[in-house]
């Protein structure tokens, strides 16, 4: 039977029953700002809200602008200010805080207790965003906060300002819109909702910020809309704020008979996040030389410092009646606060060669962005290798024009304060077109997303009720007939086709299954009611995805297809282990996929049972931290898939539940017996290792049948599941093994077993959290000091606590506890360095400890640079002509990040670089220490202590 597709609205669930109010919030990079209009009102009636915030140590104010910023004080630094107007989310006296204007000034002058960019940091998948890692590189002093609560404090300071000036209404009672860019993935979309529920909000709307944007331009037209756009036919929205850039399309076509005309969202960009912060990294990249010793950077707080400098003056010197110039002053620190005092000047022409021709230069129309790495790197966002917007934009029109160039345009976001680059973004459109092109007038960038969300939950509104309670209808004759019309609707559904990855087949392509259709309507539900899938119940089930913006691409619901071409964009996988049902271990049941894009702007997935369509699971979206590496894991098998169910069954016969006749032999080869049907181990890809270590899983109780199969078990299993990340689902395989351990060894007493207890958690550690780390932490180390003790027996190899160099190797791999107890285990290290015979592995172990860069998402672990120094002074003092464990040690050390908050300073890295040369080391170690690049295969597997599985890198 031939797939076919249904579909059925659903109500708005977003529109709050009841709610007096609509609510716009943009909770933007830079600044938060909320606008809201009554039910029953009209375009005109929309208002800003003034936000009650603490603008000095004396003053509370209230302002339209709340700056997204919060600053992280020391215990009684504040004293009680900080708890008026009211107390920041989660602060309280051992941990003060405050939102908005006097944070953004208080982190001006102690920019490592400043936490910025939250919004930034909220899309970068490369970090655990649930995390307690803001502010980035703060001292140990400093408490912290993740992305997500940090982006909730902003919220709940909006909800307290509401309630406060609205005590008769609640802002949990009316009906908000919540404004993300449009390029925000899944995974993103998720956790903004989260915050807002961890805000208290009600359950909000999302909307596209550039079409906010526009929607406020269309509201302001008032009844010269239709002339306003008669000579329009395709419109491109470019919203740059402090973060991102977005892009937008939207098609104009005339109404009927003279009315309205009828407006349609055709594309939006892909994430990018490129925006005002990185304009004030280039200055401040550009002036660091003139504040900085010779050949040196400054120190990560006074870089910052200067990024917080370089903003004002760039705000003045690209203005309509800039200076020539603006003074730059950098205060010093401490007793030296003004003899390390310096001012640099910066010239209006150097700020427009820095910021306007680095950023929108001049460019064809064919040019596409450049892959090389720029200098923007410096506050640990994973910023665009290419700065030119321009590039951007012409490869953003390339792919979704179909060449047709837009004749008007939008431009918002606090960039564009800076008349040279709107007028720059203008000359570049209209040399593209090669001829005019009309700029709509936006008269408030910093507002017009906030007031755009309040007329689209407006616009909602008003659409959603029936003809007779609409205002100018003949049941409600006091209100003005045309008030509907002046807030219109834009139209086109979903800006991307959702795509299934379905499992690849040996020398085929990849291919997918259309799960929603682009310009899909919101609310709109689609049953792939001609296929039918196998959900697992009480195991591990992924569903890999993809999307595509692009309009070529086949987006018919149902549809297979090749997914090759332009425009692919993996998303953060379904994946999830649902409930099986009571007194069943496992089930597996037959089911329909359904898809929707929500009212609230975000992806649904639901499987639905076949047989009962009351049984539905929603499978959630991936968001935690995984492995940030350029793992290309879409779920697939390799060609080898065919061989793995021979695979399985070896694993059966060694560790299954039926009792055959194995004997020992058979156990001890049972490696070698799968590469002969798969290959070597070294290629088993991600996919077919997750595989394996599954089927290993399922058959675990059985792995202490004998000491063999033990020890072939751990072994087996640990390479499989190492490093515990990068895959989806690890974090569940990890809760499962985690369960094995707290029933140990059941060989406990062979040296040979414990060995492989101890390679097996080194290898898989990465996927650990901090608690459990320090409690392998405090395993290792009783073992490891009985072991030391009998030394003799280790030397002779008969130690029943294992060998002594992996337990070395895995005191290493404990990356997620806090970097003082790294220290303290390396200083062990160095007086175990002492005794004569010590292990060249120690030299190994103290450079992992003390590396610049961890294999998972852990970089807020690394231990900072001056507490390195003295692992860094132990390997100097190593003649690296002998000893190459120790030259490699120096090498993650000392090893470049492009984060000044972890990099060793230049004369370190120079010191370095000077042994290694006459070391005559590698080319690509000295590369490593002098630029920002990735290890090859063969340090990186020096590096972890293993092979990662193919596609798998370390996080550099």
């Amino acid at each position: 039977m031939p797939d076919t597709a249904a579909s059925e609205p659903s109500a708005s669930a977003a529109l709050a029953s009841g709610a007096a109010h609509v609510v716009g919030i943009d909770l933007g990079t830079s600044h938060t700002v909320v606008a809201h209009v009554p039910v029953g009102g009209t375009a005109a009636d929309i208002a800003l809200l003034p936000v009650a915030q603490r603008v000095s140590a004396s003053e509370v104010a209230a302002q339209v602008l709340l700056p997204s910023a919060r600053y992280q004080a020391a215990p009684g630094e504040l004293g009680d200010a900080w708890q008026q107007p009211w107390a920041a989310l989660g602060a309280d006296a051992q941990a003060p805080a405050v939102n908005g204007r006097w944070a953004r000034d208080l982190g001006a002058a102690v920019p490592s207790r400043l936490v910025a960019s939250a919004k930034s940091w909220l899309s970068h998948a490369g970090v655990d965003r649930t995390a307690a890692i803001l502010p980035w590189g703060a001292p140990e002093e400093v408490a912290r906060l993740s992305p997500l609560q940090a982006s909730a404090s902003y919220l709940d300071h909006v909800r307290q300002a509401w309630d406060r000036t609205h005590p008769g209404a609640p802002l949990r009672d009316q009906l908000v819109v919540l404004t993300v860019p449009a390029s925000f993935d899944e995974g993103a979309r998720a956790l903004t909702l989260e915050a807002a529920q961890l805000a208290c909000l009600p359950a909000v709307q999302l909307l596209e910020e550039p079409k906010a944007a526009f929607h406020d331009w269309l509201v302001l037209q008032g009844e010269h809309l239709a002339t306003e756009l008669a000579h329009s036919r395709l419109v491109l929205v470019v919203d740059v704020g402090g973060g991102t850039t977005d892009l937008t399309l939207i098609r104009v076509q005339p109404g009927e008979a003279g009315g309205l005309p009828v407006l349609t969202r055709t594309a939006v960009g892909e994430h990018l996040m490129l925006g005002g912060d990185n304009m004030d990294l280039a200055l401040a990249h550009r002036l660091e030389p003139q504040f900085a010793p010779p050949g040196e950077r400054l120190p990560a707080a006074r870089f910052a410092q200067l990024v917080q400098r370089c903003r004002t003056a760039k705000e003045q010197l690209l203005a309509s009646d800039a200076p020539e110039s603006v003074a730059v002053t950098l205060l010093g620190s401490g007793s030296k606060l003004l003899a390390q005092t310096r001012t640099a000047t910066l010239r209006r022409d150097e700020v427009r060669e820095a910021v306007v021709e680095g950023f929108m230069p001049l460019v064809g129309l064919q040019d596409l962005p450049t892959r090389r790495q720029g200098a923007l790197r410096g506050l640990g966002l994973p910023y665009p290798a290419d700065a030119a917007i321009t590039r951007h934009l012409a490869q953003f029109l390339a792919q979704h024009a179909a060449g047709e160039l837009p004749d008007a345009v939008l431009l918002n976001g606090g960039v564009f304060h800076a008349h040279a680059l709107a007028e720059r973004l203008l000359a570049q459109l209209q040399a593209w077109r090669g001829q005019p092109l009309r700029l709509l007038h936006n008269p408030h960038p910093d507002w017009a997303v906030a007031r755009g969300a309040a007329a689209h939950g407006l616009a909602m509104h008003l659409h959603s009720r029936p003809p007779a309670d609409l205002p100018g209808s003949p049941d409600s004759p006091s209100a003005p007939a045309a008030a509907p019309a002046l807030v219109p609707r834009i139209g086109g559904g979903s800006p991307r086709s959702y795509w299934l990855v379905l499992p690849e087949k040996a020398g085929a392509a990849p291919q997918g299954i259309c799960l929603l259709p682009r310009g899909t309507e919101e609310g709109v539900r689609i049953v792939l009611s001609g296929r039918r899938f196998a959900l697992r119940l009480g195991q591990a089930v992924r569903f890999s995805l993809v999307a595509n913006s692009q309009a070529a691409a086949p987006a018919q619901a149902g549809r297979i297809a090749a997914l090759d071409g332009e425009g692919w964009v993996e998303l953060p996988s379904l994946s999830t282990v649902l409930p099986a049902p009571e007194g069943r271990d496992k089930a597996q049941v037959e089911v329909q996929l359904q898809a929707c894009m929500s009212e609230v702007g975000t992806l649904e997935v639901r499987c639905v049972a076949a047989d009962d369509a009351q049984r539905q699971w929603l499978l959630p979206f991936s968001v935690r931290g995984a492995l940030a590496a350029d793992a290309q894991d879409t779920g697939e098998l390799s060609a080898r898939k065919d061989r793995l169910a021979d695979a399985v069954a070896l694993i059966e016969r060694i560790f299954g539940s039926q009792a055959q006749e194995v004997t020992a032999k058979e156990v001890r080869q049972l490696r070698q017996s799968l590469e002969r049907r798969l290959g070597p181990r070294e290629d088993w890809d991600l996919p077919l290792l997750r595989a394996l270590f599954d089927a290993l899983l399922a058959r675990a109780r059985r792995r202490r049948r004998t000491a063999e199969h033990e020890r072939v078990w751990l072994n087996l299993a640990g390479w499989c599941l190492r490093p515990g990340v990068g895959a989806e689902l690890d974090g569940w395989r990890m809760q499962q093994v985690w369960q094995l351990h707290g029933q140990g060894l059941g060989h406990g007493g062979e040296a040979a077993n414990r060995t492989e207890w101890w390679v097996f958690w080194r290898r898989v550690a990465a996927g650990l959290d901090e608690a459990r780390q320090m409690e392998l932490l405090e395993e290792v180390a009783g073992h490891m000091q009985k072991a030391v003790q009998q030394a003799t027996q280790r030397s002779q190899g008969k130690s029943a606590h294992g060998s002594y160099d992996d337990m070395l190797r895995l005191f290493a791999a404990m990356e997620a506890v806090p970097w003082q107890y790294r220290q303290e285990m390396g200083r062990w290290m160095l007086q175990r360095l002492k005794h004569p015979g010590e292990s060249v592995q120690t030299w190994w172990a103290i450079g992992r400890l003390a590396a610049r860069m961890p294999l998972a998402a852990n970089a807020h672990r690394v231990m900072p640079p001056e507490a390195a120094q003295e692992f860094l002074d132990a390997t100097l003092a190593q003649d690296w002509r002998r000893n190459e464990t120790a030259m490699f040690a120096a090498v993650q050390m000392a090893r470049m990040t492009g984060d000044r908050t972890l990099d060793l300073s230049d004369a370190q890295r120079s010191v370095v670089l000077e042994r290694l040369r006459a070391a005559g080391a590698p080319q690509r170690w000295m590369a490593l220490v002098e630029q920002v690049q990735r290890m090859d295969e063969q340090d990186a597997k020096r590096s972890f202590g293993d092979s990662l599985p193919p596609g798998l890198v370390l996080v550099g």
